[in-house]
């Protein structure tokens, strides 16, 4: 497994299945990190890299709602978009991603939150592509800095 780890994130390729797994510890009790990844009005100032504005277009995160936000950063416009499959509060959320740039390329998302003694939170985050290609390309993408430099901003907000 190829893994790289800074501060508490753990990012791992899995050799063996087009899958990459990331591992975050939040000082947070479970109810508050799940809302910061269902109110999308929490989801907006954390999600991403560092200096890129987001804006949500629709966030209905429930079992069967759907998402789209868009990255702005130095005039270029990145969408995303998805389906929530279950969503299951506080512990679990399934769904889709895909990047608009890269249409034919849909990752199944899975969102895992364990509850940890003094009320922290243990996030286990899979994410499942189509094709080994497709998921170094994701790799390749800055998507492993943009993951910690958004978890960094989650630490923040959670803190606030």
């Amino acid at each position: 497994m190829t893994s790289t780890n800074t501060r508490e994130t753990q990012i791992v390729a899995d050799p063996d299945v087009p899958l990459v797994r990331i591992t975050r510890e939040f000082d947070a009790p479970r109810e508050k990190v799940f809302r910061a990844h269902t109110d999308p009005a929490l989801v907006v100032q954390w999600q991403g890299p560092n200096g890129i504005e987001s804006r949500i277009d629709h966030y209905d995160c429930r079992t069967g709602g759907s998402y789209r936000y868009v990255h702005v950063q130095g005039g270029e416009e990145h969408g995303f978009h998805g389906c929530f499959h279950e969503v299951r509060s506080p512990e679990l959320i399934v769904q889709t991603f895909t990047y608009e740039g890269f249409p034919d390329g849909v990752a199944l998302e899975k969102l895992v939150l364990e509850e940890l003694p003094g009320g922290r939170t243990r996030l286990t985050a899979t994410s499942l592509v189509d094709s080994f290609e497709g998921r170094d390309g994701f790799l390749a993408s800055g998507m492993e800095s943009g993951v910690r430099q958004g978890y960094q901003r989650l630490d923040a907000l959670l803190a606030g």
